[in-house]
């Protein structure tokens, strides 16, 4: 990768199973700087990172691409598209960056690949940093419905049927990028006051490229998981945000994170949709400095008290050589 900080350096790692899973680092170089790691909702590639990673370039700012989406390829085997799959791709990610530990960051079904990732891996989570996401199930509570978890096998049924799903297929890719699709959007979910079309619209472009199949297959993973029963042993700082009119993952879900993760900070953006973070980035980046700069503080302080510790232990141990060495034998 270019080690210049000017301009993001692109890789890829090599997950457990050997996909490969492309990743960017943008802000210093050094490797002591401040990690801070971006993962996606379903279907995204990045457009909801657009005025955070302009705010925080001061940063290490890691964001990658799940398994079909943005750079990532479709994996061999289309089956491994599960949160634990997605969170041990984030740990390779952190490995080929050379990340100890950083604050991981999702937006949407990224709040759930965050929380399967501090479950799995602990040791490499600084703090959290959950936007208008859910803990999990989302399909049971999407627009305060069970509607989407009772039709997604209907769907999943219809894409995968050849002639059909070519149809679907194909009709998918000319509407959905296209100004109708905003449209419909602006009336179903996001906030048309407060979003700008040149905001939004890479991610009708990109969802609409997005593989089908393997779309639906990673929606279903996403409805049967759940990392609820964790929320209780966080232990590292976190920030959770929320759309005050979020429809995708309601409010709701974020104020139980909240209640349940203990010593959490809740932001509301009032007005703000599931698209919060690029309607209101100006309230985003108010909340986040100041919880990014106590963790990053508290982070120092620590690996400052290790060095000291070893340090110390590295003293006595050559005292106690030293004097083994000067005693004489009776």
């Amino acid at each position: 990768m270019d080690g210049s900080a000017g301009r993001p350096r692109e890789a890829f790692a090599i997950a457990r199973d050997g996909a490969p899973i492309f990743y960017s680092v943008q802000g210093p170089a050094d490797p002591a700087a401040p990690a801070l790691v971006l993962s996606d909702g379903i279907g995204c590639d990045g457009y909801i990172w657009k005025y955070l990673k302009r705010d925080f370039a001061d940063h290490r700012i890691v964001h990658w691409h799940y398994r079909g989406h943005g750079r990532t390829p479709v994996p061999h085997d289309r089956s491994r598209v599960s949160m634990a799959d997605m969170a041990d791709d984030l740990s390779a990610v952190m490995d080929a960056v050379g990340v100890e530990r950083a604050v991981l960051a999702g937006h949407s079904m990224g709040v759930q690949v965050c929380l399967e990732s501090f479950r799995r891996y602990p040791d490499k989570v600084s703090g959290l940093v959950l936007m208008c996401g859910s803990y999990g199930h989302p399909l049971r509570t999407f627009k305060g419905r069970r509607t989407l978890e009772a039709a997604l096998p209907y769907a999943a049924f219809a894409i995968n049927r050849a002639w059909l799903g070519d149809i679907i297929g194909s009709v998918w890719r000319n509407v959905v990028p296209t100004r109708l699709a905003f449209a419909i959007a602006t009336r179903t979910e996001i906030n048309a006051e407060l979003v700008r079309y040149e905001d939004f619209f890479p991610y009708l472009e990109h969802i609409a490229s997005v593989d089908l199949p393997l779309f639906v297959d990673m929606l279903a993973h996403a409805g049967r998981h759940s990392a609820r029963e964790i929320l209780d042993t966080i232990d590292v700082p976190t920030l959770i945000i929320a759309g005050e009119r979020d429809g995708f993952t309601p409010m709701n879900l974020s104020e139980e994170m909240h209640q349940r993760i203990a010593g959490s900070e809740l932001m509301v953006i009032e007005a703000g949709s599931h698209t919060a973070p690029i309607e209101r980035p100006q309230l985003v980046t108010e909340h986040l400095k100041p919880f990014l700069e106590r963790v990053n503080a508290a982070e120092a302080a620590a690996r400052a008290t290790a060095a000291q510790a070893g340090g110390a232990a590295a003293s006595q141990a050559a005292a106690s050589a030293s004097d083994s060495s000067n005693r004489l034998p009776l």
